[in-house]
C-alpha cells in the first residue's frame, strides 16, 4: 500500500486517468480568492484539447505548447496541483497573483517578479525542512526582466514574505517585514518555489501589488484609478507567464 507522500509519476498518472500526452510542460498557479472568471478566460485561452484534472484547473494547447492553469488561494491549494505535477514531469511552475507591499521600491502597476520567498506559507518546510528562504530560477527571472525592459513595462525585483493568515496581519508585523528588506507579502510563493526545488523543476513569481500596506493601503481603501491598473498589470502579467511558458528548459 502506498500514500500519497509515497506516490510516483506513474502512481498519479494512474490516480488521475491521464496520459503522457496530457501532462502539461509548464503551470501558471494563480493566487486568488475569486475563481471562476479566471478559470472561464483561460479555458477560452487554452483552446483545444482540454483536460480539468480538478476544479479549479484546466490544461490545454497554447502556441503549440501545453499549458496548466490553476486558481489556487494559500499554500495548501496550491500544494496540490503543483506537488503532483512536478512529479508527472512539469517543468516550470510560474506562480501569478498579488501581494501586499512592503517596500516604497514598488508601485501599483509594477509586475514583481519575485527572485525568493520567505518559508512562512506553512507548507514550504514539508519539502524543505532545514531552510528559511527558497529562490526562484535565475534563468527564468532573467528571461523575465528582460522581457519588460523589451516591451516597456515596470517592474521590481526582490524578495517576498509568504505567510499563510494574511488577516493577522498587523502594522507592526508589516513595518518589520519591510526592515528586513521584503518587496512584499503574499500566500503562495514559498509554497511554489519550494516544491519546483523539492522536484528539481523551474519556479519565478510575477505578481500584482493588491493594497501597498507599508502606505496605509488595505483592499478596502485605495487609490481610485485601482481597478484599471490591476486589468492592465493582469493582463501583461498573463503575456509574460504565457511567454516563459513557450521557453525550453
Amino acid at each position: 500500500m502506498k500514500l500519497y507522500g509515497e506516490f510516483t509519476k506513474e502512481d498519479w498518472m494512474e490516480a488521475l486517468h491521464i496520459k503522457e500526452e496530457q501532462i502539461p510542460t509548464s503551470f501558471i498557479l494563480h493566487g486568488e480568492w475569486e475563481h471562476a472568471w479566471n478559470l472561464e478566460s483561460w479555458s477560452e485561452l487554452l483552446g483545444q484539447d482540454q483536460w480539468l484534472p480538478t476544479w479549479n484547473a484546466v490544461t490545454g494547447q497554447y502556441n503549440n505548447t501545453r499549458i496548466g492553469f490553476a486558481n489556487v488561494f494559500g499554500g495548501p491549494q496550491a500544494a496540490i496541483l503543483a506537488h503532483r505535477f512536478a512529479i508527472l514531469g512539469t517543468e516550470t511552475m510560474i506562480q501569478t497573483g498579488y501581494f501586499g507591499g512592503l517596500s516604497k521600491q514598488a508601485s501599483y502597476g509594477d509586475i514583481f517578479i519575485a527572485t525568493g520567498a520567505y518559508m512562512e506559507d506553512g507548507v514550504s518546510r514539508w519539502y524543505l525542512p532545514e531552510q528559511n528562504m527558497v529562490y526562484a530560477d535565475q534563468e527564468l527571472v532573467k528571461e523575465a526582466i528582460a522581457y519588460c525592459e523589451k516591451k516597456g513595462y515596470s517592474y521590481v525585483t526582490g524578495n517576498i514574505y509568504s505567510t499563510s493568515a494574511m488577516l493577522t496581519e498587523t502594522t507592526e508585523m508589516i513595518k518589520n517585514w519591510s526592515n528586513q528588506g521584503f518587496i512584499g507579502v503574499d500566500m503562495e510563493t514559498a509554497t511554489t518555489f519550494a516544491i519546483a526545488e523539492k522536484y528539481n523543476r523551474r519556479a519565478v513569481g510575477l505578481l500584482n501589488l493588491s493594497d501597498h500596506l507599508i502606505q496605509g493601503d488595505t483592499f478596502y481603501q485605495r487609490p481610485e484609478e485601482y481597478e484599471q491598473i490591476e486589468e492592465r498589470t493582469d493582463e501583461r502579467i498573463r503575456e509574460l507567464a504565457l511567454y516563459l511558458s513557450s521557453l525550453g528548459k
